[in-house]
């Protein structure tokens, strides 16, 4: 299949204001999370950004980036404007979308990502990772999958949510959100709008489960960290100063 690699980024981070730019280790964050999707070896790599200074940084370290409008709602939405600029005549079948916060990212999980979609019937996949420390079980910041099993290394999606569940026992799954779309699911996501339990949860994936959309999910071994806040960004450099 045809891949592109998406990299959503803007500068209006609520929590870390410029964080793209922030530096890590000597290189800007969003490079690193390019280097790293380009190490994935999926496909063409490109960083979509509201940003004319974001873009310049992009490609001075040698990579790729295209402009979107700044009043875009999600990343999914700034992804899908990039796919049409970037690929006008409808070549690209596979888009991955791995968020522009994530420089400790493995490029062994973006590929893992993809797996699912071998599956025709699956409009969406994307990761998880079981939860293994008690207070991620109970922490609404770390969303949970409510999933069928279809493999030890598969789940499809039936729900996600911010509450503990599902009750009773066995293993909790804790929601990576990169997401991989085939093209037509994206075009349809991004049309629908948002939807009830997506606001309530505020979780964006709802919105395709209650359009009756099929997600799979992929579960891996390590959750890639995330940097929304200073104290995040400072685990990174320590991470990658390494």
């Amino acid at each position: 299949m045809s891949t592109l690699v998406l990299i959503p980024a803007r500068m209006a981070s609520t929590r870390l204001p410029g964080k793209p730019l922030a530096d890590i280790a000597g290189r800007p964050m969003i490079v690193h999370v390019a280097s790293r999707a380009s190490e994935s070896g999926l496909g063409r790599v490109v960083v979509a950004t509201d940003t004319d200074i974001v873009a310049e940084t992009v490609r001075a370290h040698g990579f790729e980036a295209v402009m979107t409008r700044a009043d875009h709602e999600s990343g999914s939405d700034r992804i899908f404007e990039a796919l049409a600029t970037l690929d006008p005549k409808g070549q690209v079948e596979t888009v991955v979308n791995v968020q522009g916060d994530l420089p400790t990212i493995d490029p062994g999980i973006i590929q893992a990502a993809l797996r699912p979609l071998e599956e025709a019937s699956v409009d969406i996949s994307t990761l998880g990772v079981e939860i293994t420390r008690p207070e991620e079980k109970v922490d609404p910041n770390v969303p949970k999958i409510i999933g069928s099993p279809l493999s030890a290394q598969r789940l499809r999606a039936l729900y996600f949510t911010r509450a503990t569940a599902p009750w009773g026992e066995g293993p909790l799954y804790h929601h990576v959100g990169l997401y991989v779309y085939r093209r037509a699911a994206l075009e349809r996501f991004v049309g629908l709008g948002p939807s009830p339990l997506e606001k309530r949860e505020r979780l964006e994936q709802l919105r395709a489960l209650e359009a009756g959309m099929r997600i799979d999910v992929e579960i891996v071994d390590t959750v890639p960290l995330g940097v929304d806040t200073p104290e995040h960004l400072e685990r990174a450099r320590e991470l990658l100063s390494k």
